[in-house]
């Protein structure tokens, strides 16, 4: 299977979700938080530096399961027209 390259608004939201799973996970170990998620920690740490832009829903859910983020809240921050946020402690 061939894979198309990636436009620069799909590296741009990969940056921005990296980043709110970064801010998110805080002070929790990699490792403890893709344990919990179900993922390797080598996966999840691609996923916050950006390596991998488009994870699949079912991983981007375990992420934020284990780090008690909701979807919704995944969505704004990551979507198109998002402008950069700060997760609001709960």
């Amino acid at each position: 299977m061939v894979r198309l390259p990636l436009s620069p608004a799909e590296v741009e939201r990969g940056e921005r979700l990296g980043a709110l799973l970064r801010q998110a996970r805080a002070d929790r170990s990699m490792v403890e938080v893709a344990l919990t998620a179900g993922i390797s920690p080598e996966t999840l740490r691609k996923i916050e530096t950006g390596r991998i832009p488009t994870p699949s829903f079912s991983t981007i859910a375990a992420i934020a399961t284990a780090l008690g983020i909701s979807l919704d809240e995944v969505w704004a921050a990551i979507r198109d027209d998002a402008e950069p946020r700060r997760l609001v402690a709960s």
